[in-house]
């Protein structure tokens, strides 16, 4: 494996890790909460309401019952957002 290729190959793995640590931590924190009517249309977290399975599901932008992760104390700050779902 060519120098450049070697160290391009680590430097991805370590920040890949960083990453993963970065995100589980947020999560494990709860310094995260679904927020219902925020996300675009196929960009939402899960719950994207009947006839639908789970993540990147929604079928239109901001719709009521699909929820994204934001952070904690933002969800209501944002247009639209709530913290239970609604009729879209």
């Amino acid at each position: 494996m060519k120098k450049m290729t070697k160290t391009l190959a680590i430097s991805t793995a370590i920040a890949a890790g960083v990453m993963m640590a970065g995100a589980s931590d947020v999560y494990a924190a709860k310094k995260v909460e679904k927020c219902y009517g925020v996300a675009k249309a196929g960009k939402n977290d899960c719950a994207a309401g009947p006839g639908t399975s789970c993540a990147g599901t929604s079928t239109v932008d901001y719709q009521g019952d699909a929820w994204k992760y934001v952070k904690k104390g933002e969800c209501e700050k944002m247009k639209g957002g709530s913290l239970t779902p609604k009729k879209s």
